[in-house]
């Protein structure tokens, strides 16, 4: 189903005449463009509409040129307003139809939650996604291969930026963790400590509003426990990619997904492992459109991105995959990377999985 079709369909069921988005990732589903100048704020410097027959972009003087000549497409309407007048609501308020909704706060308008929307990926957008995936991935191991343990996790975390930003891809989460922190911390924030015997380094980045996510781990001194931790949540993630793909076979919900993820970690020894960690879930236009939880009943679409991330203290598998009815395709790949084959657990799968890079 196309965008407007999909939009459509929103605006008919729920009685409105237009639907209007100014948070970045939204505008960029809909446009393939940028509203962002402050990468802090929730609402970008520009608004997309829809009205059922053409979308139209409002934006101050300020950056009407620059959005025209740079980020739309040339059958895009831009309507501007002075921005020392009014704000964006009060332009978009001021030429839009009514009753309409929007995915910022507009006196009067009903509020979008735009997720269910960007889901599933259109063909262009999962063109778009193999590239930024891909590119990351790239970037990440370029950078890893070049570490050693006497690095601290700040300067591996600046080179990712560094690698990463020259390619237009910006970096809302950079997790660098040395051998003692990631054995106690989910979340490894870069400090000023080196890495020790071995690293995990875990991204979620963004370009062109599409996210990505990825971890890889490298050794120096392996440790004797960590090959097995490694394996057992490489199961688990391979388990919560099969059931996702049965799951939106069948128009199942993401709890079901759960469940087969709570199995997994039973059936490898960690039962109660899942509790110290969220499990990720779908992925696009957010970095995560949902995580998955026992009780998350949101629908599990296909064809979308997936990236799953458990964790097994002191270890974690992630990648980006795209999951459709018919292939399970890892995205955040080079093939310059070692890894194994993964089986899952209670489905017929298996997966090759970006295992330790020993160096």
């Amino acid at each position: 189903m196309s965008l407007s079709s999909r939009l459509d369909k929103y605006l008919d069921t729920n009685g409105l005449e237009a639907a209007w988005f100014a948070q970045p990732n939204c505008f960029a589903w809909l446009t393939g463009g940028n509203n962002v100048i402050a990468s802090n704020g929730d609402v970008g410097i520009a608004a997309v509409g829809y009205n059922g027959n053409a979308i139209t972009v409002v934006t101050n003087n300020i950056e009407a040129e620059r959005l025209r000549e740079e980020e739309l497409r040339d059958n895009i309407q831009v309507v501007t307003y002075e921005w020392y007048k009014r704000d964006l609501g009060e332009a978009v308020a001021s030429i839009s139809p009514t009753p309409a909704a929007a995915d910022f706060e507009i006196e009067g308008f009903e509020t979008i939650d735009a997720s269910t929307l960007r889901q599933p990926l259109t063909d262009d957008q999962i063109g778009a996604y193999r590239e930024l995936s891909r590119d990351t991935a790239a970037a990440v191991e370029r950078v890893v291969r070049q570490t050693h343990s006497g690095v601290t996790e700040l300067e591996v975390a600046a080179d990712l930026r560094r690698e990463l930003e020259a390619q237009g891809i910006s970096t809302p989460v950079i997790l660098v963790g040395g051998a003692n922190r990631v054995q106690r911390y989910r979340h490894f924030i870069p400090t000023d400590a080196s890495l020790g015997e071995y690293a995990l380094i875990s991204v979620t980045v963004s370009r062109d509003g599409l996210y990505t996510s990825a971890t890889r781990t490298v050794a120096f001194d392996l440790p004797n426990w960590i090959s097995e931790r490694t394996q057992a949540a490489m199961r688990v993630e391979t388990t919560a990619l099969a059931a996702t793909q049965a799951v939106g076979i069948n128009g199942g919900t993401a709890d079901e997904v759960f469940d087969a993820i709570r199995e997994a970690y039973d059936a490898v020894g960690w039962g109660d492992e899942w509790q110290n960690h969220h499990q990720g879930g779908a992925a696009g236009f957010a970095p995560r459109e949902w995580v998955g939880t026992p009780n998350c009943n949101e629908p599990v679409f296909l064809p979308q991105g997936y990236a799953w991330n458990p964790t097994v203290q002191g270890t974690k598998s992630e990648d980006t995959y795209l999951v459709t009815a018919t292939k399970i395709e890892m995205l955040s790949a080079t093939g310059e990377w070692p890894t194994t084959t993964v089986e899952a657990v209670g489905y017929d799968l298996e997966l090759d999985r970006h295992d330790i890079l020993v160096v």
